[in-house]
């Protein structure tokens, strides 16, 4: 029986997936632990779900030393040290789609609040003040709106903007083909010159970081708004800070933060703090109930195929091999090194024990090589034993048909 741990309030929707396919054995921690607590958690468990708030490093991968399989119920996997999962011969999922109209829906409702001043309408009236003056408040439709990132999310959002009336541009370092009539500008200086509202959809990393810094702020339509519900570290919060108390821009709205409080607790830092015409919301982008039992369902199932099947489609860290039905007695799994010769010594051995196989799948991905390998009997503990002592051999398990 797998032993399941997950952190951090994961949706209900995992555990009935996990105990529909019969695994039963579940622990879960209302938050993310750190540090001895966590080290203790994962030890022995074959398979962990996380958030974006556990830190998956090497030394908790040291210590998880059952892991068969990791799950980030959220979209980000920057949490997690990939590559030593991968030397582990651990599989990370994720859920890259099941958030992308709850963060399509933050972003325009923001989009539609900063352009009519709502914040600060809000704060006047909680005050005392009752302003009915239009000044400076627009209607969303008809104003332009410049996609940074055009993935998954940026083009739901660009096409929700268009339901809405907006004209669409976008920017990607891919070439990505356009929905409806979004248009696709290669300079990207040129189309933050042109948009009413700019809402940035890129990943993290050194490529991205400080995208929006004070130059390409500058660059910004005078009187345009700033969205951010990507990774924190893409805009230079200072610049951005200047640019509203200059008056440059109207407007922004911040889902990510450079530093993120780790506790509910915990004070966000950031000369933003205050400004009427800013939204801060704590990383909630995907924080929907929908969009939560989606993920839970979906990194849930994932899991759970690679543990029946070891299918490792839609793997961030891992070859890709989709799931097909056991033909034989039994599964090996072997993980091993992208080297010459390492499927001739595992079929080897199995030669060598009078093992037949009915079915072999292998693909690579880098240094990395995954092979499914159905065999016409179960092997005993010394083809096993072997296996695993085979250069190059990083992990092999069996898996019986259910």
């Amino acid at each position: 029986m797998s032993r399941i741990v997950l952190f951090e309030n994961i949706h209900p929707s995992a555990r009935e997936v996990f105990e529909a396919a019969g695994l039963t054995d579940i622990q879960t921690y209302k938050g993310a632990l750190s540090g001895q607590e966590l080290l203790d958690a994962v030890k022995g468990a074959d398979v962990v779900g996380i958030r974006s708030r556990t830190q998956f490093d090497s030394r908790v991968l040291e210590h998880a030393d059952q892991l068969k399989v990791l799950g980030c119920f959220c979209i980000g996997t920057n949490q997690v040290d990939l590559d030593q999962a991968q030397n582990h011969g651990v599989p990370v999922f994720n859920a890259p789609f099941s958030n992308t109209r709850s963060v399509a829906e933050l972003v325009l409702g923001e989009a539609i609040l900063l352009l009519r001043r709502i914040p600060e309408k809000n704060l006047r009236v909680h005050q005392g003040f009752w302003d009915k003056s239009a000044d400076g408040a627009f209607e969303i439709r008809g104003k332009t709106l410049g996609v940074i990132g055009y993935g998954n999310i940026g083009s739901q959002v660009g096409t929700l903007a268009e339901a809405l009336g907006m004209r669409v541009l976008y920017h990607d370092v891919e070439s990505k083909l356009p929905l409806s009539n979004a248009r696709v500008y290669g300079s990207l200086k040129q189309m933050l010159a042109e948009s009413d509202v700019v809402t940035l959809h890129v990943p993290g990393g050194q490529g991205t970081h400080n995208i929006m810094n004070a130059e390409a702020i500058a660059a910004m339509k005078p009187g345009s708004i700033l969205i951010n519900a990507s990774r924190g570290t893409v805009v230079d919060i200072e610049a951005l800070h200047q640019a509203l108390v200059s008056g440059h821009l109207a407007g922004a709205a911040l889902d990510v933060f450079p530093t993120e409080p780790k506790s509910v607790d915990e004070p966000l830092k950031s000369p933003l703090i205050g400004m009427p015409n800013v939204l801060l919301t704590p990383h909630i982008g995907g924080s929907t109930q929908e969009s939560q039992e989606n993920i839970g369902r979906e990194v849930a199932e994932k899991m759970v195929s690679y543990l029946r099947s070891g299918a490792t489609k839609g793997a961030v860290n891992f070859p890709e091999v989709s799931y097909y039905d056991i033909q034989g007695a039994v599964r090996l799994l072997h993980v091993h090194r992208n080297v010459p010769g390492a499927m001739g010594g595992l079929n080897n051995i199995l030669a060598q024990h009078g093992i037949n196989i009915t079915r072999q799948q292998l693909q690579t991905q880098g240094e990395l090589g995954y092979a499914m390998t159905d065999l016409d009997r179960v092997p005993g503990q010394d083809l096993l034993d072997a296996v695993r002592a085979h250069p190059g051999t990083v992990r092999s398990d069996l898996i019986f048909p259910a």
